[in-house]
């Protein structure tokens, strides 16, 4: 039997980022349909598109799945952190539908994995400060939660922005 705080940490997961919810689209969900022209549109100059909220949703369930498992940081797929430049400046024009599909998968991925790893997750640790940190691991996974609604809101805006653009 699964703790009740580890069964609704993953409830509030899954809401904010494929299940169906009160609030409106889940993260997922914004960004599912999306061509690849959509997802690489910029609203202005040195403004985000939606596949960077993409990648940026995905490092962010990779950083607390690393802190839930103790995991080394590096094994995300992209070098850097936080927010990566995308379509890849070194992807051909002609190649980007396949990496956006691509990226979409690792997103998936990403919530796939932090989602086992708070179902493993020893529940009398979820209040307990990770060493050197002031956040305790229940905080940062129900923030993952928070964190995929914001960016599917701020997707939803760039799609309406672009569209109208066209």
């Amino acid at each position: 039997m699964t703790d009740p705080r580890l069964a609704w940490l993953l409830r509030v997961l899954d809401e904010g980022f494929d299940k169906k919810a009160w609030h409106g689209p889940n993260l997922r969900g914004s960004v599912k349909l999306v061509e690849v022209d959509v997802a690489a549109w910029r609203p202005g100059p040195g403004r985000k598109n939606v596949w960077e909220h993409a990648m940026h949703a995905a490092y962010w369930k990779y950083a607390v799945r690393r802190r839930i498992t103790g995991e080394k940081r590096g094994s995300f797929p992209y070098a850097g952190s936080n927010w990566f430049a995308r379509p890849d400046p070194h992807v051909h024009l002609m190649d980007w539908p396949e990496a956006w599909t691509a990226e979409k998968k690792l997103l998936d991925e990403q919530h796939r994995l932090l989602r086992e790893a708070v179902a493993a997750f020893d529940p009398k640790k979820l209040d307990k400060p990770w060493a050197g940190s002031k956040y305790v691991p229940r905080e940062q996974i129900l923030g993952v939660a928070m964190h995929d609604v914001y960016h599917a809101g701020q997707i939803q805006l760039i799609k309406k922005l672009a569209t109208r653009e066209s």
